[in-house]
């Protein structure tokens, strides 16, 4: 590694080079890389509700279904509506009354399977079909297309809708999440450096790395709306320590050589292994969420990995090159941290350590509770703000029609047409279903067969298949609506034994289910990856049960607030903040342990250690979780999506619950436990410290 930092040390304006050169391809990667709005497409593809939406897809088209409400309009100006969203490029057809009978029909006259599917009071509906599905860029273009064509009266919903808004306003605010991030984290940085050019050159430095995180996801082929949005921010809040490790280091090798090249070589040499080895736990925790069926998981965690892999190749070539070359400036402009000696604080948590392990027991049981307890919600919806053109028409569908979701049902055109009209009878009488739309139900309203047009036909009997749509006035996820659709399910399958429903409600349904068991296994996955990282670093049985412990506590009391404020939390948060925290803030449990167990090696008594090991890490992890703070709890406060806003709010509180755990209760537990863990750690007070596994903020 000396000849790697001697490298990077002498060549510094070539590295520079290279460095701003690899910034047009990453560029370019960012352009280029598609990202994706529809969570429901990350399910598994084996799931029944996944193989349904692929044959709307492939052979209906129904899984890109809009409804549109048109209020207190003439049928002639309806159907200038109809004709004029027929023609945007994109749109397959529009379902409305003209395609069945002639409009000069009064409505009063026509049957009520049919009236009621069209009018509701001073309203109308139709459904608008597209030929791509529901996240498509064609799709996407369509309904922009389509809205331009809509006025006051006109009310556009379904979930292509819902998307193409999360997409508008996840576009428009995604830039502003980085900037506060890095307005917040440099008045973190002003405040707790000693230099006010040094929090300029770190976000730069990690700016380069963010660049070439998210140019690089080209590879992917797709990233998701919220890895987009997460990614940059989360990368600056997780990997700024390691900038701050190098230049203490750096700041320690200048003290002994004069030739600050020579000096900061050595710094880049001993800065990898250290780096390398508190990168571990964060890397872990982020692949860990590849453990999810839910691929949003691998997406979040592949990103995520990847940007601190180059959090950490930046650190040790693109920011030594710049703190080189601007070390005059960065001396020139010195002033005092804010922060204390923190000598008061290792006194008290010195001599009230078992103050701080009651405290430490008792918060356990309702910090468990809570999380346990804590409402999520599943729908796309219920993360945008109430008065978005696509909630609105949700709104209008539930009042005017009572109809808030669609389920489709997908079965063998062989089924005989009395028994279909014999099952969509069943289904009508299930709880809060409040129609059911079947070709051989309309057909036998006395419609002759043959009167009705082909194209109509073909919308629900086509390439062996019979859809029927089954519109539900409960919300997708609730309980109701799971319990209807359970009821739907076994009145189908008693007339066609591979029949599928699907739909948002039905997909919804399904991504609880994965979502529960991925709760479970991610948890697994993390906590034993990091533990055996841990167990490696420190050869030790009882170590990693206990800063795991430790953390694991701070991730409770984090997931459990919410349950006591009454808050209700994205599923996805549900999952990965707890696996987050804990592989970004486990090392501030890493660095307090290991300071400590090198103090006991220069022959302190373990209080005299403790109080030295809480002095000299409290800064860099105050330093550390103030500045991921800041980063996510800018973007909490700009965010109009409550589903960007509930995660970033959780990482925030999530980094300093962990701060206070790891600075007040971790020293208590381990002067407690010292006794234990000196029988169960290999050589823990007689051999020289281990390099590569301190805090990368130390």
């Amino acid at each position: 590694m000396k000849k790697f930092g001697k490298f990077i040390a002498k060549k510094r304006v070539l590295v520079l080079i290279i460095a701003i050169a690899l910034l047009i391809p990453s560029l370019y990667g960012m352009a280029k890389t598609k990202i994706n709005y529809d969570i429901l497409s990350y399910l598994p593809k084996q799931l029944e509700t996944v193989k349904g939406q692929d044959v709307l897809d492939d052979t209906f088209s129904d899984a890109a279904t809009s409804m549109l409400v048109i209020e207190n309009m003439e049928s002639k100006d309806v159907v200038k509506v109809k004709d004029k969203i027929s023609k945007v490029d994109g749109v397959e057809k529009v379902l409305w009354i003209n395609d069945l009978v002639d409009t000069s029909i009064p409505k009063e006259i026509l049957p009520d399977e049919i009236k009621d599917i069209f009018y509701s009071n001073n309203s109308t509906l139709l459904l608008v079909k597209f030929g791509s599905p529901t996240a498509s860029e064609t799709t996407q273009n369509a309904i922009a297309g389509i809205k331009k064509h809509l006025n006051k009266q006109c009310f556009l919903s379904g979930m292509s809708a819902i998307i193409k808004d999360t997409k508008d306003l996840s576009d428009k605010e995604t830039p502003f999440y980085v900037l506060i991030a890095v307005v917040l984290s440099t008045i973190v940085l002003m405040l707790t450096m000693e230099s006010t050019i040094v929090p300029f050159i770190f976000l730069i430095s990690i700016g380069f790395a963010i660049v070439y995180n998210m140019g690089t996801n080209l590879f992917f082929g797709q990233i998701s709306y919220i890895t987009k949005a997460l990614a940059a921010v989360l990368q600056l809040g997780v990997t700024m320590d390691y900038s701050i490790f190098l230049l203490h280091r750096y700041e320690e090798e200048k003290e002994k050589y004069e030739d600050k090249e020579f000096a900061m070589s050595e710094a880049i040499s001993k800065t990898v292994t250290s780096i390398a080895g508190s990168s571990l736990t964060t890397i872990a925790g982020f692949l860990a969420l590849c453990a999810m069926q839910l691929t949003l998981g691998k997406d979040i965690g592949l990103v995520m990995a990847k940007g601190v892999i180059l959090g950490v190749i930046s650190t040790v070539t693109i920011l030594p090159a710049f703190l080189l070359y601007f070390d005059k400036p960065i001396h020139r402009h010195m002033h005092k941290s804010v922060l204390p000696q923190f000598r008061k604080v290792a006194e008290i948590v010195t001599t009230k350590y078992k103050l701080f392990i009651v405290l430490f027991l008792v918060a356990f049981i309702p910090a468990i509770y809570g999380q346990m307890n804590t409402d999520v919600y599943y729908t796309l919806d219920e993360s945008l703000p109430k008065d978005m053109d696509s909630i609105v028409g949700i709104n209008k569908l539930k009042q005017d029609y009572n109809m808030t979701t669609t389920h489709f049902v997908l079965m063998k055109d062989s089924v005989k047409p009395y028994e279909v009209r014999d099952m969509v009878s069943q289904m009508k009488d299930v709880d809060g279903v409040e129609k059911v739309i079947s070709y051989d139900d309309i057909v036998g309203e006395g419609i002759p067969e043959n009167f009705m047009p082909d194209e109509v036909k073909e919308n629900f009997k086509k390439d062996g298949y019979n859809l029927i749509l089954v519109n539900s006035k409960y919300k997708a996820a609730r309980d109701e609506e799971n319990a209807q659709i359970d009821a739907l399910d076994k009145i189908v399958k008693k007339y066609d034994s591979k029949a599928m429903i699907t739909g948002e409600g039905p997909l919804t349904k399904s991504l609880i289910e994965v979502a529960d068991k991925d709760f479970k296994n991610v948890n697994y996955v993390s906590i034993l990856a990091i533990f055996a990282i841990i167990f490696f670093l420190f050869k030790s049985v009882s170590i990693p049960v206990i800063l795991v412990s430790s953390i694991e506590l701070a991730i409770f009391v984090n997931m459990g607030i919410p349950h006591y404020t009454g808050t209700v939390i994205p599923f996805i948060a549900s999952i990965v903040i707890g696996t987050i925290q804990l592989g970004a803030t486990v090392d501030y449990t890493i660095l307090v342990t290991n300071r400590f167990r090198e103090e006991l090696r220069n022959g302190h008594n373990k209080k005299v250690a403790m109080k030295i090991a809480i002095k000299e890490s409290a800064r860099s992890i105050v330093t550390s979780s103030l500045t991921l703070f800041s980063a996510t709890v800018g973007v909490a406060i700009v965010s109009k999506m409550s589903l960007i806003d509930s995660l970033c709010i959780l990482m925030a509180r999530g980094a300093l619950i962990s701060m206070v755990v790891t600075v007040f209760v971790l020293p208590s537990i381990l002067l407690v436990m010292e006794p234990i863990i000196a029988k169960t750690t290999k050589n823990w007070k007689n051999k020289p410290v281990m390099k590569g596994i301190k805090k990368a903020s130390a």
